[in-house]
This record gives C-alpha cells, structure tokens and sequence, in this order.
C-alpha cells in the first residue's frame, strides 16, 4: 500500500470553458490530490478567469486548487495555495503574499540545498524534477531518484516529483518514497483521454 497521490497540472495550452468538463470528468475517476493552475504568460484578467472557471471543479471535490507563479492572484482568486519556480519568486516572499493560511510549493529541480533552503522559508512542500524527458516543459535539469529517496528518508517535508512521469516510468518514484507525483501529458494525452489517464495513474501508482 502506497501513500503516494496524484498531482494534476493543467494543460500547456487550453481554453478554460472547455476545459471545465474535461477536468471534472478526470477528477472523478479516481483520487487526485491537487490541480495545479499553470498558465504562462497570461494576463491577469485571464489567469482570474480560468481561477474562476476551474476552481469550483477541484474544490467542490475536496481537491487542493493550487496557482502556478502567482501567489498574489492565489489569495485573489480565492485558491488554495501557489507554486513557485526559480524565475518566479523567492519562497519567503511567497509566503509573505499568502499568509500563513495557504499552502506554498516551491519547485527545487536537482537542489538538495534549495529544497532545504525552501522548507525554512515556509513551503508546505517541495518538488524535485524533472526526472524524465518532458514534452511539457522545457528543461535541462535531469534530477536522480537517489534524491528523491534521500530527500524522503532525510525529511519529513512532502515532496512532489515531476517531469515526464507516466503510468509505465512511475514506479521508482513510488517506491523512493514520493508523497505525489505531478502529471500533465500523462493524463490530458492519453488516448482514450484524461479520465482514462488518471485510472492508469492511480494503477500503476497502487502497483508500485
């Protein structure tokens, strides 16, 4: 039995009336942690549209809806919680512009010492990655399952891992001992779509 849970991140591209249906269909089919609203170089009029839209989906289900790089819309927009990256914004200033009510993520790629760093600074937890070839993202960093297992034996901060993870490459992170596993093609690609992608997930995760 594995207490690693499912970590949704929206689509690179989506429109967010369209994708409302999509998302709660997917949510229903089995458990998923959070939804994580990533939405790069969008106005902030759209990004608090799409907060309004999607939202409800996630939370009327009990599901953490956390924003992408904007802490500051995240208590707008009436989220759960942000995430922030390296080109985003420190987390203490992050945490500064949620409060202490809201969770805070802080992407920390291959860096023991930034995760460490970010978990004084008051994130609810880290995410290491990515750890595979990504179609979603762009990236050079490559991070080592020996670190997540470090991570995961060394400290009791939960960790997402992230990148290219799908429902036949997970396993070993289950078993490093991941709290979540962050996805986007894995779900919103999968053949017989998103609803299909996160049963897969949730198998090869309860497999792992």
């Amino acid at each position: 039995m594995t207490d690693c849970q499912l970590y949704l991140v929206t689509p690179p591209a989506f429109d967010p009336a369209a994708l409302a249906p999509e998302l709660a269909r997917a949510l229903d089919a089995g458990p998923v942690a959070a939804v994580q609203l990533r939405l790069k170089d969008a106005s902030d009029d759209a990004i608090l549209r799409a907060i309004d839209i999607l939202r409800p989906v996630a939370q009327e289900r009990d599901i953490a809806f956390i924003l992408n790089d904007r802490p500051d819309l995240a208590r707008r927009g009436g989220c759960d919680g942000a995430h922030v990256g390296m080109d985003d914004m420190g987390a203490a200033q992050a945490r500064a512009l949620l409060g202490d009510d809201l969770q805070l993520g802080v992407s920390c790629y291959d860096s023991r010492d930034m995760a460490m760093r970010a978990g004084e600074a008051g994130a609810d937890y880290v995410a290491f990655g990515a750890f595979f070839p990504s179609s979603s993202k762009d990236t050079d960093v490559r991070a080592d399952i020996d670190l997540l297992a470090w991570w995961t034996t060394m400290m009791e901060l939960p960790v997402v891992a992230i990148g290219g993870i799908t429902a036949d490459n997970c396993a070993p992170l289950v078993r490093a001992g991941a709290d979540f596993l962050a996805v986007i093609s894995a779900v919103w690609s999968h053949p017989d779509g998103p609803a299909a992608g996160v049963r897969a997930m949730n198998a090869a995760i309860a497999a792992a």
